[in-house]
């Protein structure tokens, strides 16, 4: 009865301690999860803003000047000096070069004498006016009218005569006909002080060209801009325009640029035009000045120019990169820090109900350092700033960014 009694015990005993084992780890699986919570990360939140987009065409491009002309003699001559030399800065109507003067000179002499020769026969003084020169005045007129009133006076004697058989008849045909030369003569008298009215016009005409073939003797720049080549020599003679020296205008500078058709819809005169020079950090600002009328139909480009303001260092002819702002619109835009890109593909972070969520976004142009949205998120949400490793789901905790 005693080892009976004694053996139940035992086996109560042995089976309270098998629970407690089997609760221990329980209870302390149970105190460690109630010890341990997940920590939620701390995120900075950043406003989705509209960034202006613009849209634009990059192509390469020459510099040219804006006008380029070959300065000639514009008379034949012996050049006696010359002003300007390689890179020499000229204005307009700046004189260049000269040529000899006196051969010129004796020229206007010589049409001045002619001019007061051809004057003299109309009898007027050496200088004074053509115009108010009186015909029934001239010399000339004057003895042409007398002879044919002396002429008429005869006419009527004779006829008289006549009438009273005290002239022949052959007489009076004489008396006639000289009253008939005496009248023509007047009229030739008359058309002979308008030739001479002429030649005094021509002469004077050949006088003006000769002081202007003096005055071309003179060789002045048409244009405001820097020589680009010297052409002549002191003493070398120049026949009518032989060229003296090349003369560019590089202020403005002129942006030629061939636009493919396909992208050449777009282009207006008056849009913005940024110009970049290898070696030079600098961007330079202009418009788009004139367009071709036509697509070039053997390379399929427009040609368009643009108007450089040349700040002094450009050169014509330099090759240089070009941007046309074709448009420029309002669009969706993140920091750039926001965007986490793997695998080729974009995403933002943002916060709902405390947990991270992932969106895939499509990305369109970087200005500065925000992005271009083009679909994903709106204008008035917000994304983590800086995600880093934050995962889908994970608890996060707002702060204000600093």
């Amino acid at each position: 009865m005693f080892w009976t009694s004694w053996a139940a015990l035992l086996v109560v005993l042995l089976q309270c301690a098998a629970c407690d084992k089997k609760a221990a780890p329980q209870a302390e699986g149970a105190k460690g999860a109630n010890s341990a919570p997940t920590s939620a990360k701390e995120v900075t939140l950043a406003p989705v803003t509209e960034l202006v987009v613009e849209q634009t065409i990059d192509i390469s491009g020459t510099l040219d000047a804006d006008e380029q002309v070959t300065v000639g003699a514009k008379v034949p001559g012996r050049l006696a000096s010359i002003a300007v030399d390689l890179a020499s800065p000229v204005q307009k109507d700046q004189v260049v070069a000269q040529l000899e003067t006196r051969d010129y000179e004796l020229r206007i002499e010589q049409a001045a004498a002619a001019l007061a020769q051809s004057r003299a026969q109309l009898g007027l003084p050496q200088d004074g006016p053509d115009e108010e020169l009186d015909v029934e005045s001239v010399a000339i007129v004057r003895e042409a009218l007398a002879t044919f009133k002396e002429a008429q006076a005869n006419q009527v004697r004779a006829r008289s005569l006549a009438k009273e058989g005290l002239m022949s008849g052959m007489d009076l045909d004489a008396a006639e006909a000289a009253a008939v030369r005496a009248e023509t003569a007047v009229q030739s008298a008359r058309e002979e002080v308008r030739i001479r009215q002429a030649a005094v016009r021509q002469r004077r005409s050949e006088l003006r060209m000769a002081r202007q073939q003096l005055a071309d003797a003179l060789v002045r720049s048409p244009i405001d801009g820097v020589v680009q080549v010297r052409r002549a020599s002191v003493g070398q003679f120049l026949a009518a325009g032989a060229p003296i020296a090349d003369i560019v205008r590089i202020d403005p500078l002129r942006l030629r640029v061939a636009i493919p058709e396909t992208e050449a819809a777009g282009v207006r005169a008056g849009q913005q035009v940024r110009v970049t020079v290898p070696g030079d950090s600098a961007v330079y600002a202009g418009t788009v000045a004139r367009l071709a009328p036509a697509i070039d139909p053997q390379s399929r480009t427009l040609l368009v120019e643009s108007d450089i303001k040349n700040p002094g260092h450009l050169r014509p002819g330099s090759l240089v990169t070009a941007q046309i702002v074709v448009t420029s619109k309002p669009a969706p835009s993140v920091p750039a820090t926001a965007v986490v890109r793997f695998a080729g593909l974009a995403k933002v972070i943002t916060v709902e109900d405390g947990k991270a969520k992932e969106k895939q976004v499509v990305t369109g142009k970087t200005a500065g350092d925000r992005v271009e949205i083009v679909s994903g998120v709106a204008v008035g949400e917000s994304v983590v700033a800086r995600p880093g490793s934050l995962q889908q789901g994970q608890p996060v905790r707002v702060v204000e960014g600093s």
